[in-house]
């Protein structure tokens, strides 16, 4: 952001007689915390409302004022509110925005942050140089789905937390049935899916310093042999129809598919099914490292208050009033530490081993920071595990020269 435009801004806002940032006096005296959101956008306003009310209730001299923003247009408003200086005092980023925001300096690190009320890999994930700059307020992450009556016709054991990628490859080649249009595995073989089994093999997909890529390496190759080698022999291939919308959905509905990479926000839209099934951490090679991906609220630097957004910033992220009305809601999940906030969660019914929700974060898989090409990177490696699969291209030379194509978008 050109410092210029900063300073033009900052002398506007102060002109603008501080319709950015904490104010005090009116109302009693009472100190206003302004926050600007998209997680309740779209059906979750009245919730965020209940948490602002029970929030006031318990602060009396704080009135937090909220500013819903649909999550397309929320980034374009956000930036333009940080260029004229009128950003909240408290605001919504998630995991992919944060170090953006980060590195343009317009956050307050946090001090005196309660670090054991969150799951520690997800708190991390708003730390830099140390310091916190963010607290998540949920989280959702990708498991290992898997139909129980498959297993048990094939007599094959269920997978357990401690299970690798010899592991998932053995039991998928025994549940594999194609006579009888059973598949043993089903893992989208795409970016999303290839940077998480890169770390899974314990490699990088970028380098320490994000500047290039990391992946032209022993594990970058084991990992695309790993996803784009299921194709056609475990897994269906792009001719059989993989890839297509509802494709792996459908098939796991049917009961035709055995194992199954994917969200836990496919919970609801499973339910109940002819036949049992349920969830396990995903297998790594040499380690875990799972997909998970979260939102968080940060506080402006430019916070008159900083003491009472953070009080606030803290509540909504961490207190049991945020938690029983999210999961009571179904509204994304939380990413407290205490499993007995959790316990109507964890207790809900299907799938039973819930639990495998949060032994997910105790190794998260950390997604690359791509900059403006990001789309354009992640088509790339997407074509080249494709030509992978479809055995039009050799790992040995596709992963090298998508590696030199996506330096080149780097720069």
């Amino acid at each position: 952001m050109n410092k210029k435009l900063f300073a033009t801004a900052a002398v506007a806002a102060l002109a603008l007689a501080g319709l950015a940032g904490c104010s005090s006096g009116g109302g009693g005296g009472k100190t206003i915390v302004t926050y600007s959101d998209f997680i309740s956008a779209g059906g979750n306003e009245k919730n965020l409302t209940a948490i602002v009310d029970a929030f006031e209730k318990a602060n009396p001299d704080i009135t937090v004022k909220v500013t819903t923003t649909d999550y397309q247009d929320y980034f374009t408003k956000l930036q333009t509110d940080l260029a004229a200086g009128t950003q909240s005092d408290v605001f919504d980023v998630d995991a992919g925005s944060f170090a953006n925001y980060q590195s343009q300096g317009v956050l307050a690190s946090l001090d005196g942050v309660k670090s054991a009320s969150y799951r520690t890999s997800v708190l991390d994930a708003y730390k830099v140089d140390g310091k916190q700059y963010g607290l998540p307020t949920s989280f959702s992450n990708v498991v290992l789905f898997y139909n129980k009556a498959l297993f048990d016709k094939a007599g094959v054991s269920y997978p357990t937390k401690d299970w690798t990628w010899s592991d998932e490859q053995a039991a998928a080649t025994k549940l594999t049935d194609k006579a009888a249009g059973v598949w043993g595995d089903y893992q989208p073989v795409t970016y999303n899916e290839y940077y998480k089994a890169v770390q899974q093999a314990g490699g990088q997909f970028l380098s320490s310093k994000g500047t290039s890529t990391a992946f032209n390496s022993a594990a970058g190759q084991k990992a695309a042999d790993w996803i784009a080698g299921k194709s056609g022999t475990v897994m269906p291939s792009a001719s059989d129809g993989a890839g297509t919308a509802d494709f792996d959905t459908n098939l796991f509905k049917s009961g035709k598919l055995a194992m199954w990479h994917t969200g836990i926000w496919m919970f609801s839209t499973l339910g109940q099914l002819p036949f049992g099934w349920d969830v396990q951490v995903e297998p790594g090679d040499t380690q875990k490292a799972s997909a998970t991906f979260s939102n968080a609220v940060v506080v402006s630097k430019d916070a008159k208050n900083k003491d009472a957004a953070q009080k606030w910033a803290q509540y909504l992220s961490s207190s049991q009033k945020m938690v029983e009305v999210r999961l009571k809601a179904g509204w994304e999940l939380p990413a407290v530490s205490d499993d007995s906030l959790l316990t109507p969660y964890l207790t809900a019914g299907t799938p039973a081993n819930r639990q495998a929700v949060f032994d997910s974060l105790d190794k998260i898989a950390t997604a690359p920071q791509l900059g403006a090409n990001s789309q354009k990177i992640q088509d790339d490696v997407t074509n080249a595990l494709g030509e992978i699969a479809a055995g039009r291209q050799k790992t040995a030379t596709a992963i090298p020269a998508t590696a030199s194509a996506v330096d080149a978008l780097l720069k």
